[in-house]
């Protein structure tokens, strides 16, 4: 199998992310480097529940205690990322974003020169949580580097 040495791993903390960290490392050469994508979609600005936040101060308290709560998550899986990579010996750097995460991707990728974009598979229907809504096909078609999508763990 080919060993790449500087890899972009988008994830975020699902089964199928784990599954391409997993897949990164493995993919890795002894001195890579992996850069680590956050992406937390931008969906996530409009959960405000105005329904029944019917003022502005609770809204905006209700808003800053999503946010707090997301970025602990996100702090969690960093430094849990952040210590398997290490034990592995691989140089590992991270960076957040809000947006689009197909869109995100892709500028992710332009910002350095990286050998491969690894990515979990979707979703399978029938699992819980969030389905992903980013399109396989366009994402690789627009890649200037190779894509490798981890299978979804059984």
């Amino acid at each position: 199998m080919a060993k790449f040495k500087n890899i972009l791993l988008a994830s975020h903390g699902t089964e199928g992310a784990q599954a391409a960290e997993k897949a990164a490392l493995d993919l890795c050469s002894p001195d890579a480097s992996i850069y680590h994508l956050i992406v937390v979609p931008d969906f996530w600005k409009g959960m405000m529940g105005d329904d029944w936040l019917n003022n502005g101060i609770t809204r905006d308290t209700f808003g800053h205690y999503l946010e707090s709560e997301l970025g602990k998550e996100i702090d969690e899986h960093i430094a849990e990322t952040n210590s398997v990579m290490q034990k592995h010996g691989v140089t590992y750097k991270h960076g957040i974003v809000v947006g689009k995460p197909d869109e995100c991707l892709l500028e992710a990728s332009k910002e350095a020169d990286y050998d491969l974009v690894v990515i979990g598979s979707p979703r399978p229907k029938g699992k819980q949580g969030l389905r992903s809504k980013m399109k396989l096909e366009p994402l690789a078609q627009s890649l200037s580097v190779p894509l490798f999508v981890a299978n979804y763990p059984e």
